[in-house]
């Protein structure tokens, strides 16, 4: 025996070290540098690792951060993850299989039944003065029973599930306009974090340059040390504005993937920029859009259906049903000492109680107008938020010309006091003041842009609709665009 157990260590030793000698023949690069096409990967495969050359968290077969993102693929991307659209979904699942449950009425029913039961007559054993104690035993008893006509109850039922299945279908609809709407903002949202990341880093170059030229002109003993401190206080505030403009990226980027349902998403670059794409939708086609589109206005007819309905339902409630019944038995004093069988069918009355069924019909009526009256609410409300919706997009739209020249002129009077202030006859808060100023013009230009486009998608929500039409992008690299070198 103790051979056996020394051979059996020995193999055992032998094993672990073919097993090392083949683990560290393994290559050691870290998993999630690859995107993995494999439709189902193993669960090894997904896992969060960490890259010990950058400390960051990767996701094999995630979004890696050399990845360009557009809006479709933002969309495409919620559609397939955000946890409200799947939770929609399986409630259009569930009331599916609940219509089948209602269908299931005219389906025939089956059950079985054995057992034993020990009986001692109370009333015999009295009369006869002897005890009177009796075995029974049921091997099967199959019992089928089948519902022939019901007077349309069965049929109201089924037709209240579907009702009920529509207005899941049409609330799922809602949902994905929903969440549609919130990645076109939180998308629009992050391309605004960028581009005002883009003007504090351009400010931070524009605020270095004011700086060397302080320098330059304290050198040369033709301003003060107080202009270069003011110009190194300006440069400082604007590298914090900078790290301020950064964090708000991260903040966007972290939005966009929540609302996508992807909150552990590694970083990725947006493919395109704050663009104007033309609306010339006008109030009339919007709420025709929203009359044929929009969910919760078909929704509220479907409500109304359904009560409607329902009314009809309880008015059957005195009407009875048409059963055919057959039952087979065998048992006796012993398991198989006799059968019996019997079938046949049936008008079942219910147990009418005429004042209850009087006051749930007066209940459904009720609940029918009540109906009638929310939809009627839920109309107006649409109407309103249609209006609303559209006079702000209006308005967006108009203040994006405005907002434009406004950076165009805040521009030119940068360029103006730079100029001023290169030969001399400007001063450091006159320049500060231009650079502000073109600075705000900026993010309020690129701000009525995310505006616009948001209001656009607010819109878009509220008619139900995607309004596709052309685009055109603006150049605004070039209008904005300043030499910083002292050649400028």
């Amino acid at each position: 025996m103790k051979k056996i157990l020394i051979l059996l260590l020995i193999l055992s030793m032998f094993q672990l070290t073919s097993y090392a000698a083949f683990w560290n023949k393994q290559p050691k690069e870290p998993l999630g540098n690859t995107v993995n096409k494999e439709e189902y990967p193993a669960s090894k495969d997904v896992e969060p690792t960490i890259n010990e050359t950058e400390n960051t968290i990767l996701i094999k077969g995630g979004i890696e951060e050399t990845m360009d993102i557009s809006l479709e693929e933002c969309l495409r991307y919620a559609l397939g993850n955000n946890p409200r659209i799947q939770a929609a979904m399986q409630d259009v699942f569930a009331s599916d299989a609940r219509i089948k449950q209602a269908w299931s009425a005219y389906f025939p029913q089956f059950s079985w039944q054995t057992g034993y039961t020990r009986i001692k007559q109370l009333q015999l054993s009295d009369a006869l003065g002897q005890n009177l104690i009796f075995n029974y035993y049921v091997l099967g008893q199959i019992s089928a029973s089948q519902m022939l006509y019901d007077f349309g109850v069965t049929q109201n039922q089924v037709t209240i599930r579907k009702l009920d299945n529509q207005g899941y279908k049409i609330a799922l609809t809602g949902t994905v306009n929903d969440v549609i709407c919130e990645v076109k903002k939180a998308y629009y949202s992050l391309q605004y974090a960028l581009e005002a990341k883009k003007v504090a880093e351009e400010m931070v170059e524009r605020y270095e340059a004011f700086y060397e030229q302080a320098k330059a002109f304290y050198k040369a003993g033709t301003s003060p040390k107080v202009d270069v401190t003011i110009a190194e206080v300006n440069l400082s505030n604007s590298k914090l504005l900078l790290i301020q403009a950064d964090n708000s990226v991260d903040i966007a980027m972290a939005k966009l993937n929540n609302t996508m349902g992807m909150p552990y998403a590694n970083r990725y670059n947006i493919s395109d920029n704050l663009r104007y794409n033309p609306c010339d939708i006008t109030l009339d086609d919007a709420i025709k859009i929203a009359r044929e589109s929009r969910p919760e206005f078909l929704l509220a007819e479907v409500q109304v259906e359904e009560a409607r309905q329902n009314v009809k339902l309880v008015k059957k409630s005195y009407f009875p049903q048409l059963t055919l019944e057959g039952q087979y038995q065998i048992g006796g004093r012993s398991f198989v000492s006799n059968y019996g069988y019997n079938f046949g069918g049936y008008l079942n009355f219910p147990t009418i109680n005429g004042m209850l069924i009087r006051n749930e019909i007066k209940e459904a009526k009720a609940l029918y107008s009540k109906e009638q009256a929310n939809a009627a609410n839920t109309k107006n409300n649409i109407y309103y938020e249609v209006q609303q919706a559209y006079y702000a997009m209006i308005e967006r739209k108009n203040s994006i010309p405005v907002s434009f020249l406004g950076m165009k002129q805040a521009k030119e009077n940068y360029e103006l006091s730079y100029g001023r202030y290169k030969v001399g006859v400007g001063n450091p808060i006159e320049l500060k003041e231009a650079q502000t100023q073109y600075q705000n013009a900026l993010l309020t230009y690129y701000d009525s842009l995310y505006q616009f486009n948001a209001a656009k998608a607010d819109l878009e929500k509220y008619i139900g609709k995607n309004i596709a039409e052309g685009e055109v992008q603006l150049n605004t690299a070039k209008n904005r665009k300043l030499q910083v070198s002292q050649n400028s």
